[in-house]
């Protein structure tokens, strides 16, 4: 890269934190320090590799978006391009090579936690699609490899009927990743930041949501708890101990647990969505975690990898880092058996997670499916289907509660058409003094658009709407005024990319 930032002295790995998410302001306003990288467009004979195949999932001479620390790195799919005979064939590690070329610094595309697309990464240490998208910015400072992406929505938020409220609020992230090669593996660290605390303690209205609380004393119910500011600072090292092969491991204060499919958030199939799931508490709410260690290993399409964590869901201070012992434990097997598909497995065992609820513990399992791949005319389809359980254990009664999602986008051009259907078993919508109230089985389905405009290189201004559909069942009908009430959105998003 050309550009007076990159001169300099490489960062300091005790300095990475502190500087990544400057870099994601910093590089908006400066169109030097964001690149557009191509992988099968480098000039692979100039860096002593072999030619390089186009990836079989990318039109050759259609450009990819530089990827960023989650799940929002743009692919650009052929049209019915189909699935490479060669699928299962090994990744080639470039993690010991100078990606500099003729035309500027590269980045390696391999991942930070092993030898395989770094598009296969999302939040934490969760695996989607090796075709899913990305958004961010890139550039170098020494050995050092920096990304940045940010989100804001102003959101207007309608719930109806009689458990409903109006509110106008903001939410979105702000993420940066710093990363470097180290021996034969990779040093990469993560920060991320949201605005959800200046929205309020008690978050936004959501029909048939419920989790965490606002003062200490009450759950949330009917209400999306607001994210911490603090929604990671991680790091990770991983070490390749073959081809196709790597062991890694991953700490964050706060982090994400080997639990569940990649946060709601980063799941390409509804990250356009500004709607929080109502199945969130049974999949993914340990995305913000206040003290993780994942140890990991890999080979080619498979993980394996197994965390303790302080399974203490966040409390309602959301401006601080919160500690605790780390003496829950979680699971995951993730397999990607094609470049477009993702599965996981996983179960943890979850040490008094619930604030109000001391000393009640919860083992859960969850199990879901990613979906990524153009299906012609220019279109993309993001799919999720996923599945997750509470078991809870009191006064010598066993609770099993399920909650089942599908989600799926469809994106061509500016226009990004989204929707979510969800079923849960809930034992929070009706409060029982000193107990848990009986499961109803309630239901959601919201569907949604937007369109972007794109307003310099690397700012684009989104406008959009949703509306949503409860199903709740007849012992519910008195509380919430109706069987089926309503919920509306309209929001702006800004988009630094």
């Amino acid at each position: 890269m050309d550009g007076h930032w990159l001169q300099g002295r490489p960062l300091g790995s005790l300095s990475v934190l502190s500087r990544i998410l400057g870099f994601a302001l910093a590089s908006a306003a400066s169109p030097a320090l964001a690149q557009s990288v191509d992988h099968g467009a480098m000039d692979h004979e100039a860096m002593g590799h072999a030619p390089a195949a186009p990836h079989p999932d990318v039109t050759p001479g259609l450009t990819q978006t530089t990827p960023d620390p989650h799940a929002q790195h743009r692919v650009h799919e052929a049209a019915g391009t189909p699935e490479e005979p060669s699928d299962h064939a090994p990744i080639t590690d470039h993690s010991g090579h100078d990606m500099r070329t003729g035309h500027g610094d590269m980045p390696m595309m391999t991942g930070a936690l092993g030898p395989y697309p770094m598009q296969r990464e999302s939040s934490g240490t969760a695996w989607q699609p090796d075709t899913s998208e990305h958004h961010g910015l890139m550039g170098h400072r020494g050995d050092w490899m920096l990304m940045g992406h940010g989100v804001l929505n102003l959101v207007t938020d309608h719930q109806g009927r009689d458990r409903g409220d109006d509110k106008a609020f903001a939410s979105g992230m702000l993420m940066g990743m710093a990363q470097r090669p180290v021996g034969n593996g990779t040093l990469q660290f993560r920060a991320m930041v949201s605005p959800d605390p200046l929205m309020g303690k008690r978050g936004y209205p959501l029909l048939l949501a419920s989790g965490e609380t606002a003062d200490g004393l009450e759950h949330l119910v009917d209400r999306q708890h607001p994210h911490d500011f603090f929604m990671e600072l991680s790091a990770s090292l991983s070490r390749n101990i073959g081809p196709t092969s790597s062991m890694f491991l991953y700490g964050g204060l706060p982090g994400e647990p080997a639990f569940g499919p990649p946060a709601f958030m980063h799941r390409e199939a509804i990250m356009d969505s500004p709607e929080a799931p109502i199945s969130h508490h049974w999949l993914d709410s340990t995305h913000i975690t206040f003290g993780v260690l994942t140890l990991g290993v890999v080979t080619n399409r498979v993980k394996l990898e197994v965390s303790r964590f302080n399974a203490r869901e966040p409390d309602q201070h959301r401006w601080n880092i919160e500690t605790g012992p780390l003496d829950s434990t979680a699971a995951r097997l993730s397999w990607n058996p094609t470049n477009s598909l993702s599965l996981q497995g996983s179960w943890g065992k979850f040490r008094s997670p619930e604030q109000l609820e001391p000393g009640v513990d919860q083992r859960r399992w969850s199990a879901s499916a990613l979906y990524a791949k153009g299906i012609g005319s220019g279109w993309k389809l993001a799919s999720t289907l996923a599945w997750g359980r509470k078991t809870i254990a009191e006064h010598d009664h066993v609770f099993r509660d399920d909650a089942v999602v599908a989600e799926a986008s469809l994106k061509k051009n500016d226009w990004t058409l989204f929707s979510r259907g969800e079923l849960t078993e809930n034992r929070e919508l009706i409060e029982v003094a000193g107990d848990h109230g009986p499961a109803y089985r309630v239901g959601k389905v919201s569907v949604g658009a937007v369109r972007d405009f794109r307003i310099s290189e690397h700012i684009s201004v989104g406008a959009g709407g949703l509306l949503a559909l409860n199903f709740v069942p007849r012992a519910l009908e008195e509380d919430y005024g109706s069987r089926n009430p309503m919920g509306t959105m309209a929001f702006i998003r800004l988009r630094v990319e």
